[in-house]
Order: structure tokens, then sequence, then C-alpha cells
């Protein structure tokens, strides 16, 4: 009788062989990267419409993944069941569309069946199959072979490396599209709003910034009086404004601790104008958080001032505000 600790160890044998043999199909697609691959990503950055992955079974679960990484990273996509075709779902196609067609055998009889309605209606095919010689390559308009040598299941029935590897090719592919589209970070937050991402590529200083109760001071006050509105705005700062609310200066309680130490008793005495910053870092409303962020590591402060166009004090933004 095989011991729990003997059995652990064979489990975990096990594990590490699978993934060993799926990480050798992977590596295996470098020397399958053709020609033919090209040919696919030139019809996917020119089709004017969508691409229309499909799929059976394993295949199937996998092209819905592309499909989703494709629509993702700027190419609209989305997955159909070619069993679904003949219940009326064709009429989601038109001619400016991109057929991706997904066999490991490449000789599925239920996607078969689903090419010649597409070859009627002169939509280009990309087939992924393991086999260059099967039914699906032949009627592609251009094929890309995954093929690997033996699947990661002991008895190389079920599909594993093959899933794998034909799922690290659509990544390929969708990776290749997003180079030559020139696909930047705040295109990816558009199709992405909701994740972190998005929220800090798309939030603006308008939206975060504090705009009620700003601990605004005349630049005449003194500096005894100055250091209770600092320190009730909460914000670590006081802004002096002019009588049409635009930004004279800015100080810091940094500011008022260094004041401090230089007049020591004297300090209360002195005025805000003598020790504020006449050219505060500002920004417009509508600036991103991400820009915020790098004026903030550029200059190594940790709030910058919104205003308008004509220097009127909208709101504040500190560090913690664009933390999203």
């Amino acid at each position: 009788m095989v011991k729990h600790n003997e059995r652990l160890a064979m489990v975990r044998r096990y594990a590490i062989q699978c993934i060993k043999d799926e990480s050798n199909a992977v590596l295996d697609l470098i020397n399958q990267i053709d020609e033919e691959f090209d040919r696919a990503v030139e019809f996917m950055l020119n089709c004017k419409g969508k691409i229309i992955v499909t799929g059976v079974g394993k295949s199937g679960h996998i092209g819905a993944k592309i499909a989703a990484t494709l629509s993702s990273t700027g190419t609209p996509s989305f997955f159909i069941n070619p069993l679904d075709v003949f219940h009326g779902d064709l009429g989601v196609m038109t001619r400016d569309d991109v057929v991706m067609a997904i066999s490991n055998s490449g000789n599925t009889d239920e996607l078969l069946r689903f090419i010649p309605m597409v070859l009627h209606m002169q939509i280009p095919i990309i087939g992924i199959s393991g086999n260059e010689n099967s039914l699906l390559a032949k009627y592609s308009t251009t094929h890309i072979k995954v093929k690997v040598d033996k699947e990661a299941c002991p008895l190389n029935l079920a599909p594993t490396s093959s899933t794998t590897a034909t799922l690290v090719m659509g990544d390929a592919l969708a990776i290749a599209l997003m180079e030559v589209r020139d696909f930047k970070p705040t295109d990816f937050a558009h199709f992405h709003p909701g994740g972190e991402l998005g929220k800090r590529l798309l939030t603006t200083a308008k939206d975060v910034m504090r705009s009620n109760d700003l601990p605004v001071i005349p630049k005449e006050m003194q500096l005894g009086e100055a250091i209770i509105l600092v320190s009730k705005g909460k914000l670590g700062l006081g802004v002096s404004i002019d009588g049409e609310g635009r930004i004279e200066g800015l100080i810091t309680d940094g500011d008022i601790r260094r004041a401090m130490e230089k007049w020591q008793a004297e300090f209360v005495r002195h005025k805000v104008e003598e020790i504020m910053t006449r050219t505060p870092k500002c920004v417009l409303a509508d600036t991103k958080i991400t820009e915020i962020q790098k004026i903030m590591h550029a200059n190594f402060v940790h709030t910058v001032l919104v205003t308008d166009k004509e220097g009127h004090l909208l709101g504040v933004v500190d560090h913690y505000s664009c933390m999203i």
C-alpha cells in the first residue's frame, strides 16, 4: 500500500511533469510563427467589421477567451458557437468581418459544416489547428499551425498542451495587433473603465479634488493666526488668493515649521507673504490623475492646486486623493 507521503510525492511529480510538457508546447510555438501568422495579423488589422471567433468543445472555450482578449485590446471581437449558426446566428456576420476558426484536429465536423456558409459570404477565414493538411487548413484564407508533440494528459487524449498552446497563440495575435495599432495605456483604459488602470487613467482632478472649506488665508495675515487656519483645514496647507479669487501663493506646514525654527518667538508676528511660495504647482480641472502624480513626483510635492484657465482657485488635490 502506498504511504501518504509517497502518494504526495507522486502527485507533485505528475503536476511538475504537466507544467513541463505544457511549457515545452508553448516554447515550440516560436518555430511555428511564419508568414501565415503575418497574414492573419494583416487580415485582423484591416478588418472593417468584427473578428468572429468560433470553435467547438475545449477549442470553443479557448476561442471565447481569445475573443475577449482581442476585444479588450482594441480589436472588436466576439465568440460564436458554430452550432448556433444553424439556428439563426448567421445574421450577425457581414462581409466586413473576419472569422477565426479553431480546431486542434482541423477536421471537427460541427465546425466544418459552418465553413461553407462563411465561404459563400466571402468572409476571410483564419484557421488555427495542429494539422496543416486538415480540411480547415485547406479552406482557410490563412492557416496558423499550432502543433504539439503530445498532450500533458498521461493518456495523450485530454486537450491540455494543445489548448494551452492555442491560448498562447491567440495572445500572440492580440499582442502583435496591439503593437501595430500603437495601442496605448489610455486606449486600454477606455476598454476597462471599471478597473484600477481605467480609473487612474480616466479620473481627473475635478473628480477627486476637495472644493469646499478650503484653507484660504490672506497674505497679510500673521503666521500666528495662519497656523490655526492651516491646522483646521486638515490639508497641511493654506492658499492665499486675491480679491478676484486668483491664487497669489501657498504655504505648507513644512514652510511653517521652517519659519518657526528660523524666527523662534518672533515667528507669530511675521506674515504669510514672507514665507509663501508664489508659484505653486497648479493644474486644470480636466487634468488626469496620472499626470498629477507625475507632477508631484517630479517636483517632490504632495499637493497641487486646481484652477480654471484664468487662475481662479477651484480646489485642492493631495497625494491621498490620487490613491484610487
